[in-house]
C-alpha cells in the first residue's frame, strides 16, 4: 500500500473556505495517469495537483488532473502546490515544470504567493447564441478565444450582471463542443479592482471554478490592452471569490500574485 502525503489547500484568498480549493498529493513514486485521475475523482475537487521529486535541474515535476481529466496548467492548483511546498520547506523560492515542460518560477513575497506565468492571445471567436442564452446573457460586448487553454472569453456589460449569471449548465454544455470553458469578465465597480470575472466548465471539471489563475495568462493582456495597464487587481465575483494581482512584464510574462490557505494535512493510502 502507498502513503501520499496530501493536503487541501484554498488558493487566492486569505481566509479559510474562501478562494479555490485544490489538492496537493506529494509523490515519492511515480504514480501511473489512471491512478491520479482516481485520486483527483477521490478527491472531487476541481483539479489536484501532484507534484514529483526535485529533479537534476532543480525543478519540481507538475501534473493537474480534474475529476474528468488531466489539464496541463492550472494556476490555483499551481498557488496551492507552492505554499505547501514554502511551509514544508522554508524556501523562499521554488521551480515547477509542467508535463508541456513549460517552466514556472514561483517567489515567496512578504507573505504573498509570485507566480510567473506565460502570456497568451486571444483571437475573435463568435458565441452560439445558444451558449449565451444557456449562461442567461442577452448580449456580449465582446468575444474572444484563447487557444492555448481551448477557452471562450465573452465580456459583458457590468460586473452586477456577471456576480447574478446562473447558468443551465445542462444546456451550456450542450451548446458547444470545441472549448473547455467559457470566461466571463467586466469591469469591476469595487473599489481597488480594475476588472472581474466567473469560468464555467462544465465540459472539463465542475461547473463553476471559483477562483482561476489559468484564466488570466490571456485576461490580464486582454482588459491591460483595454485599461492601458500593466498592472491590474482582479475579483472572481463566485459564490466563494477569489483575489489576485496581476501584472503584464513583457510580451511573454506576467505575474499572478495572491496567498493561500492551508485547510488539511492527511495521507492518502492507494
Amino acid at each position: 500500500m502507498k502513503k501520499l502525503e496530501t493536503y487541501i489547500v484554498d488558493s487566492f484568498t486569505d481566509q479559510p473556505f474562501k478562494g479555490n480549493p485544490a489538492g496537493v498529493c506529494l509523490l515519492k513514486d511515480e504514480l501511473a495517469d489512471s491512478e491520479m485521475l482516481l485520486i483527483a475523482k477521490e478527491l472531487g475537487l476541481s483539479e489536484t495537483a501532484f507534484i514529483g521529486e526535485l529533479n537534476e535541474n532543480n525543478e519540481y515535476p507538475i501534473r493537474y488532473f480534474s475529476p474528468v481529466m488531466e489539464i496541463p496548467l492550472c494556476g490555483h492548483a499551481t498557488l496551492a502546490s507552492s505554499k505547501v511546498l514554502f511551509e514544508k520547506f522554508g524556501q523562499d523560492s521554488i521551480t515547477f515544470v509542467n508535463i508541456q515542460n513549460l517552466k514556472l518560477p514561483i517567489e515567496l513575497e512578504e507573505g504573498f504567493i509570485k507566480m510567473r506565468f506565460p502570456i497568451y492571445e486571444t483571437v475573435p471567436d463568435e458565441a452560439p447564441m445558444e451558449l449565451l442564452k444557456a449562461l442567461g446573457i442577452e448580449k456580449a460586448n465582446n468575444s474572444a478565444y484563447n487557444a492555448e487553454t481551448h477557452i471562450l472569453l465573452l465580456e459583458i456589460e457590468s460586473a452586477e450582471v456577471l456576480k447574478n449569471l446562473a447558468p443551465d449548465f445542462d444546456k451550456l454544455k450542450k451548446s458547444h463542443n470545441g472549448i473547455n470553458g467559457v470566461l466571463v469578465t467586466a469591469l469591476s465597480s469595487k473599489p481597488g479592482f480594475d476588472f472581474e470575472s466567473r469560468y464555467f466548465w462544465p465540459w472539463s471539471g465542475t461547473n463553476e471554478d471559483p477562483a482561476t489563475g489559468g484564466t488570466h495568462t490571456f485576461l490580464a493582456k486582454y482588459w491591460g490592452e483595454k485599461l492601458n495597464k500593466s498592472r491590474m487587481n482582479s475579483f472572481q465575483c463566485s459564490e466563494r471569490t477569489g483575489f489576485m494581482e496581476v501584472e503584464l512584464l513583457d510580451k511573454e510574462k506576467m505575474v499572478i500574485k495572491s496567498k493561500a490557505q492551508i485547510v488539511l494535512k492527511g495521507e492518502l493510502e492507494i
